[in-house]
């Protein structure tokens, strides 16, 4: 069983917006679990579906304590720009998400991925180092930062890489599971949240994709045109030899069947992968 680790002077809440960290957010607004958050910073990739800005909005003025927004910019134009490298003459994307490649001699590969570090972890990180005051070299503990991340994921738990900080899971100490989160949302009469997560990621299962091309018909669009654009910097890309695609399949995403494993009749080699998202995202 975990407890929650050693008080601390500052603690805030990673809001990803998301299912589980909208119920941690609101159950501390209620008092069911605590300390009071000192904030709650949400980590803006500027890349998320439209219903989590907009639930976003509407969960901000429930909450007794400030909501921080904080963003390294746009990971759609971090992940399409090319810089030049500082040793060849040549140009290079620096691949942020974790895209599949049609590696020819050993079956599809996987591009290393840096869009939870930079585009989440650091935001979130900077602002905590902000408000709390830390400085360059900071050993004693001073923060604890909750993740929402519930019972079901208990796989994605991390500790902190930085002395001065600490991770606390209250969800995990409630033994809450996702599905009890929900039943917590509803029970308290809100309404459900919705799934937190870039539009075009690459973790995505076929069940989720199909979710966004049938309910979310324009950002699916945006997906598509994302896609093109990763794969026309990647011919201009000095170091990459490979296509990039956002399915493991490594057909266009406009082009990919999102039907079920069992209606296919077929497994899908990456599944295991697909749930493999860091802590820090999409909660």
């Amino acid at each position: 069983m975990f407890e929650p680790p050693p008080k601390t002077k500052y603690n805030f809440l990673s809001l990803g917006a998301g299912v589980q960290s909208s119920c941690l957010a609101l159950m501390a607004a209620k008092g069911e679990v605590g300390p009071m958050p000192d904030a709650a910073i949400f980590a803006d990739t500027q890349a998320e579906p439209r219903e989590v800005y907009e639930w976003l909005e509407w969960l901000t003025p429930l909450l007794p304590y400030p909501v921080e927004r904080v963003t390294k910019g746009s990971l759609i134009e971090g992940a399409v720009e090319l810089r030049q490298h500082q040793s060849k003459p040549i140009k290079y994307a620096r691949w942020y998400i974790p895209a599949f490649t049609d590696k020819p001699t050993s079956g599809n590969s996987i591009l290393g991925r840096k869009c939870t570090q930079d585009f989440k972890i650091e935001p979130l990180r900077a602002k905590q180092k902000e408000i709390a005051g830390i400085t360059r070299g900071r050993k004693k503990i001073t923060v604890t930062t909750w993740i929402g991340i519930s019972l079901d994921e208990v796989q994605r738990m991390k500790v902190s890489r930085d002395a001065w900080c600490q991770m606390r899971w209250p969800l995990i100490e409630m033994r809450m599971s996702r599905h009890d989160c929900l039943e917590w949302m509803k029970k308290n009469g809100y309404p459900e949240p919705p799934r937190s997560a870039c539009t075009f990621c690459p973790f995505h299962s076929d069940a989720e994709w199909r979710r966004i091309k049938s309910g979310m018909p324009d950002e699916f669009a945006d997906v598509v045109n994302f896609e093109k654009r990763m794969q026309e910097v990647a011919k201009e890309d000095g170091l990459l030899q490979y296509t990039p695609y956002l399915h493991p399949s490594c057909k266009p995403i406009g082009e990919v069947d999102f039907r079920s494993d069992d209606e296919k009749g077929q497994l899908l080699l990456w599944n295991s992968m697909q749930n493999e998202c860091e802590g820090m995202c999409g909660v």
